[in-house]
């Protein structure tokens, strides 16, 4: 058995959780009003709190086993996961585009896995980690402050985005070198590793949560669903010696399945999008033509039954690995 078996099928079971718990999540906030109190109540939302956590500790033990170089993109599968399980589940159409977009995807990353050498047990050095740190923590503060020169909404959500998954990434990176202390009973490194581990990713989620401000879903969750993988393997490989298969002609491959594998979730999280714009825009001219006909038959208000504040409804399942 290949020495990336554990690792491949590690992440996969840590995939079909994280999707499992999104399209739960999101079903909940389109069929309950109330919010989260609301949610916190229904045994339906702890029990996506339970797969969210089953798959964050199963993607933390496959980056203990694993290359970064292969791990984080896998994590791409959650969205691939989502398509054909809401279709069995929640009875939502997939279509010839999501379908496409999948394809790409799982192309893409089985070209990668093909690709990827065997894993390497070479541990980041306690020298290089604060300077690891402290480039990713100055590069986000850099983009953060560019993205306040930007005017246009999408444009700037897309560089706040870039910043989030730059977080994300390295905390990826922080994540497996704890894995590897705990494993070798470095205890000394392991406080503040796991420390970094914990401020690095809450700084991807707060930036990831402004990202969305203004700029909708689809382009902010497509850059950081690419950037964050992007990172990690580039650390995994520039820091760790990660390599692949087959030398220069196999790292050129190897960039090409991932650039296919990019431009498929790309695919998936914009038909996603416009799926969710159509669906607000739809509902948005329900209202006005209940307001018209009302207005017309002398009533001061909209058709009764005609459906407020419904922006939820419908909407993709945001995968919770903004991460890891």
């Amino acid at each position: 058995m290949s020495a990336l078996a554990p690792a491949v099928l590690l992440c996969l079971v840590s995939a079909l959780c994280y999707a499992g718990a999104a399209i739960v999540q999101e079903r909940i906030a389109a069929t309950h009003a109330g919010g989260l109190w609301a949610a916190l109540r229904r045994p339906a939302w702890w029990g996506a709190v339970v797969l969210t956590g089953v798959g964050a500790s199963l993607h933390v033990v496959a980056l203990a086993w694993g290359p970064l170089s292969l791990v984080q993109p896998m994590g791409a599968l959650t969205i691939v996961f989502a398509l054909p399980m809401a279709a069995l589940l929640v009875r939502r159409p997939v279509g010839a585009v999501g379908w496409r977009g999948a394809l790409l995807a799982t192309g893409g990353l089985a070209g990668l896995l093909a690709l990827t050498g065997p894993p390497h047990r070479e541990v980041l050095d306690n020298a290089e980690r604060p300077v690891l740190a402290a480039t990713v923590v100055a590069a986000t503060a850099v983009i953060v402050l560019v993205s306040r020169l930007v005017r246009r909404p999408v444009v700037r959500g897309v560089v706040v985005a870039t910043a989030a998954g730059m977080a994300f990434g390295m905390a990826s990176v922080f994540t497996k070198a704890a894995a590897q202390d705990w494993t070798s009973r470095q205890t000394a490194s392991l406080v503040p590793t796991a420390a970094a581990t914990l401020l690095l990713a809450a700084a991807g989620m707060l930036l990831s949560q402004a990202s969305y401000r203004g700029a909708g879903l689809a382009a902010p969750l497509a850059t950081l669903t690419v950037v964050n993988p992007a990172v990690a393997a580039a650390v995994g490989i520039a820091v760790l010696g990660e390599d692949f298969r087959y030398g220069p002609a196999g790292g050129t491959l190897a960039v090409l399945c991932g650039l296919v594998a990019a431009y498929g979730v790309v695919v998936l999280t914009f038909r996603d999008g416009g799926r969710r714009a159509g669906l607000v825009v739809g509902e948005g001219r329900g209202r006005d033509a209940g307001e018209v006909h009302g207005a017309a038959g002398g009533a001061e208000r909209a058709v009764p039954g005609m459906p407020q504040g419904a922006e939820g409804r419908g909407s993709p399942p945001v995968t919770p690995r903004d991460a890891a």
